[in-house]
Formats: C-alpha cells, structure tokens, sequence
C-alpha cells in the first residue's frame, strides 16, 4: 500500500499498530516520530519525515487499517484567532504602485508570518489553504514593506506520465530521485494588484534564489519545478513568459484516485529546468 509516495508493508502496517496498541495515549506527533525511526523514513538531509508520516497515518485511519488516538488540540485558526492577521489580509486602502525593479522576496520562516502567508492564501486562493506534508518553502513578495504576491513549494506529484517521459526516467530512477523535483503548489498575485510582466518576474527572481534556499533549508539541490495549471480557469501565459514547458496535460485523476474516477479538473503540466544537466541526474 502507497501512501505519501512511500510503499508500506504489511509488517510496516503492524508495527504501527503495535505502536498504538503498546502506548495508546500517544500523542500523533510522537507516534510519527517513533514510527520514521523505527521504519528509517528520513529525508536527503537526514531528518525524519514525520510531516509525511503523519499524513500517510491520517490516510490509513481513513483506509480502516490503523485507528489513531484523538488530537491533543484542534488546528488553530489563523482567521478567527489572530483578528491581527484577519485585518492584515483585507485590502489595503492605499494600494502601492509597484516597480518591477524593487521587488523583494521573502521567505516564510516565523510563525506569525506563516499565520499570515496562511490567512492570504485562504482569503484570496481559489483552492484556499490546505497543509502541505514534506519539505516545502513558502514566500511573501513585497513591494515598500507591502505583500504583492505570495507563492509555496513543496513535494513534487508521484507519477505524471508527459513529466516522466519529458524527463526520460525509469520507475526506479523516479522512486529514487522524485524528491529533486519540486512543485510550485500556490502562485497568488492579489486581486487588488496590476501590474503587466509582474507574474513572470516574480517566476524568474524565484526559479534564481529557490535552489540556494532550498539547499541551506535541506541539504540538497532541486533540479526540476514542475506546477499544474486549471484549464478552464489558466491560460499560463506567465509560465510562458517566464520559460517554463508544457509537455502535456493531466488525465483529471487527481494523486489520491485510485479507481481512475477522473473527479479532477484537467491541468496543463509546467516544467522549468533548475539545472543543464538536470535529465542525467534525475536519471542517475
């Protein structure tokens, strides 16, 4: 059984259960570290991915394979608990005139401004804000101290067959080297902001900087971004403008549908090189 792009074994499956059954007040934080330790599930950096792990558990609880205990405390709300940040995502009653050459990217690294860089993508995204599992960069754009845009980063989809032929890669060199492919999983310009070329600028500064954040966050160097843009919503014309190919289209299956139900919307699949080499070591 795959979850989070990792097969688990059935006696992976019972050591977790034998985790449950052994310390059943475990909190679900500490049963995912214990679990990573136990089946070795790290990251390239050598962390643990109990991000993931936690994901993949909340999953087989709903598969009816394991039952995890209650959470110790509910999700805060970045909306309802912080009025702060509740005011700070309405528009603004000035709106800045924005200067494409003083841009400045930020990344999200205190927990107050990953509330805020949550409480815009709920407000403003169409798809709202949602977890991401893994290892993932989050930035604020900003023009004179006020956020323009915002854009995250995270785990790449498991298996895309126009990026896996693009790529040239066997089942077995994607299994081993996915986690170099990156996918820019939100890009908001905020609707009061207009500016020609501004969404392709803001592609261009941060396909430059992302492999050098990425690599002092985690050790390693992304090779490829890949992202999936709507049709019937996107045109990705600034994915155009900004040098990214589109080697296809999606079949609508979404990476949770395991019946081929086709319950998603189809998407054209971008893709942007990081690297000149980036087929030969994807497929190393």
């Amino acid at each position: 059984m795959k979850y989070c792009g990792r097969r688990f074994q059935l006696a992976e499956i019972e050591t977790i259960r034998a985790l449950l059954a052994v310390t059943p007040r475990l909190s679900r934080y500490r049963l995912s570290t214990m679990t990573c330790e136990q089946l070795n599930w790290r990251r390239p950096d050598g962390g643990l991915k109990d991000m993931s792990c936690r994901v993949a558990m909340l999953r087989m609880q709903a598969d009816g394979l394991i039952s995890l205990p209650p959470a110790k405390r509910a999700k805060p709300s970045a909306q309802g608990d912080h009025p702060d940040i509740t005011r700070a995502v309405d528009r603004p009653p000035i709106v800045p005139e924005v200067d494409l050459k003083r841009l400045a990217v930020e990344i999200v690294v205190t927990k107050h401004d990953s509330l805020l860089w949550n409480a815009y993508i709920q407000r403003h995204h169409y798809l709202g804000h949602q977890l991401m599992p893994g290892a993932q960069l989050r930035y604020f754009v900003r023009v004179e101290g006020q956020v323009i845009a915002l854009l995250a980063f995270g785990a790449s989809a498991w298996k895309i067959k126009p990026r896996d032929d693009y790529i040239g890669w066997t089942a077995e060199q994607r299994q081993r080297n996915l986690h170099f492919v990156v996918n820019n999983s939100r890009f908001l310009i905020l609707p009061w902001i207009r500016q020609a070329n501004l969404a392709s600028k803001v592609l261009s500064m941060i396909s430059r900087r992302l492999p050098d954040d990425w690599q002092t966050r985690y050790s390693y160097r992304p090779l490829l971004l890949e992202t999936f843009v709507e049709d019937l919503r996107f045109r990705g014309t600034c994915y155009q403008a900004a040098n990214w190919h589109t080697p296809g289209k999606t079949q609508g299956r979404g990476k949770l549908d395991r019946y081929q139900d086709r319950a998603v919307p189809v998407k054209s699949i971008w893709l942007y090189p990081l690297a000149k080499n980036f087929r030969r070591n994807l497929c190393a």
